[in-house]
């Protein structure tokens, strides 16, 4: 029989993290797609592309994680000139 583990007993991070975890895992899910969308649309869905699309990525990735972690501090501010703050 399979152990299960409730949401409860799986270990969290603390959350001082959740400010640099989600700038990583943002960058790591949008440019696995954005390198695989302009990867195909370069190499098309030949055998180039599985050798050439991890490596795209890699060099996406690590341009988008610092970015993310330099401007996301201005994209909220942006943001809460645009949206209303929530009612307490």
């Amino acid at each position: 029989m399979a152990s299960s583990k409730s949401p409860e007993s799986i270990r969290k991070l603390p959350a001082r993290y959740a400010g640099i975890l989600m700038p990583l895992v943002l960058s790591v899910l949008m440019t696995f797609v954005v390198s695989a969308i302009a990867t195909a649309k370069s190499l098309g869905f030949g055998p180039d592309f599985l050798t050439t699309w991890p490596t795209a990525w890699a060099l996406s990735w690590v341009v988008a994680f610092p970015t993310l972690l330099l401007v996301l501090p201005v994209v909220r501010r942006i943001v809460a000139l645009l949206v209303e703050a929530p009612a307490r």
